[in-house]
């Protein structure tokens, strides 16, 4: 007889178990191959015992968690959206547009993932609270993700894009992890993870208001973990580089028609490594620092940027 037990992010196929049903493993940090042996495992079991181990997804373990995602029907966003809720998680996203989160919902639904969808703008907090309500009482993960941007400096700024880009990028942090808290507390503790940018922290040409927000979302990140470490909270904070989204190709077709392909040539360029990163390689971080094995990671910021930040060339 042969049982498969799949416990994210671990496959196992079992013969002649001498499991019960209500067995559980765990494993921490431990990867292979398909086909090697975990030894470790076979000198405390039963000889009768063939297990292959299957490494399917980042290799961090998560219990059917609750995580809220900002943003999360596209780019960046999006990706972490999948990862979340591909290992097993419930995941609530929010996103401003009504069309495509409901799209997204149905493919992820389709697809077996536990996704729910709910339209909200991040800078209104009553409305935040409100779809909140709409969670569990238990909140895991929170992820700051929603977010514009804008092209600019200090002299061309309007007063109504200004404001605009705050009540996104940084006010839509608060609103949030205010509405979050109360949600984190009565879990025990979790995890609030922003989503900042290298442009906090380094000047950039034409990025005035943006720059400004992220700047805004880093020092967050320091005071909410500051405040709520003794809740168990933590928060930290992620900064990449320039990742390669359809927001990207959006602008570029706009402000570069016919020259599409230089101008992401060159944009790719100005990182050392020699391309953008894409949504999936920041989901990744992402789902790190949600994760228990986390847990000894507050007030930091990663920056994900290849090499940008770093690396003189």
């Amino acid at each position: 007889m042969k049982i498969q037990l799949r416990l994210p992010p671990y496959t196992f196929q079992c013969c002649s178990s001498p499991f019960k049903q209500k067995s559980f493993v765990k494993l921490i940090g431990w990867r292979s191959h398909e086909t090697d042996t975990p030894k470790f495992l076979l000198n405390s079991l039963s000889p009768t015992l063939s297990i292959i181990l299957k490494s399917e997804s980042p290799p961090y373990i998560y219990a059917m968690k609750n995580i809220i995602i900002t943003g999360g029907a596209s780019g960046i966003g999006l990706a972490i959206t999948k990862l979340f809720a591909s290992n097993g998680n419930n995941v609530f996203f929010i996103d401003y547009n009504e069309s495509l989160g409901m799209e997204v919902e149905k493919d992820l639904f389709d697809k077996g993932l536990k996704v729910t969808f709910l339209q909200a703008d991040v800078s209104n907090l009553a409305e935040v609270k409100k779809i909140f309500e709409r969670t569990p009482d238990k909140l895991d993960v929170l992820v700051n993700n929603a977010g514009i941007s804008h092209i600019g400096n200090l002299e061309n700024t309007a007063e109504e894009d200004f404001e605009k880009v705050f009540q996104v990028n940084a006010k839509g942090v608060f609103t949030c992890s205010q509405a979050a808290i109360p949600k984190l507390k009565s879990n025990g503790g979790g995890a609030i993870i922003n989503m900042c940018s290298v442009a906090a922290t380094i000047g950039i040409p034409d990025r005035f208001a943006y720059s400004m927000t992220k700047g805004a979302v880093y020092s967050m990140t320091l005071s909410i973990a500051r405040d709520f470490v003794s809740h168990n909270i933590r928060c930290n904070s992620v900064s990449p580089g320039r990742i390669h989204t359809p927001f990207v190709d959006g602008f570029l077709a706009k402000n570069y028609p016919g020259q599409e392909k230089e101008m992401f040539e060159k944009l790719a360029a100005t990182q050392p490594i020699g391309r953008m990163g894409t949504p999936e390689e920041i989901a990744g971080l992402v789902y790190y620092l949600g994760s228990d094995e986390a847990s000894f990671i507050t007030g930091s910021n990663f920056t994900i940027d290849g090499g940008f930040m770093g690396l003189k060339v």
